[in-house]
């Protein structure tokens, strides 16, 4: 049953990943996702490091 669910999940990264490949459309979700990621974690490091300062 671990074997499956490995293969399952490989497989589905495969396909994800060939869909963003041929899609503009998602691949701008994509590049928009990871830039909004970026930047929440820019925020939060900035407010640790105002955390940690004090």
């Amino acid at each position: 049953m671990n074997d499956k669910f490995v293969l399952g999940l490989a497989l589905g990264m495969l396909g994800g990943a060939v869909i963003v490949t041929n899609s503009v459309k998602a691949r701008q979700m994509v590049k928009s996702g990871q830039q909004q990621v970026v930047e929440k974690a820019e925020t939060l490091t900035k407010k640790a490091g105002k955390n940690n300062s004090k």
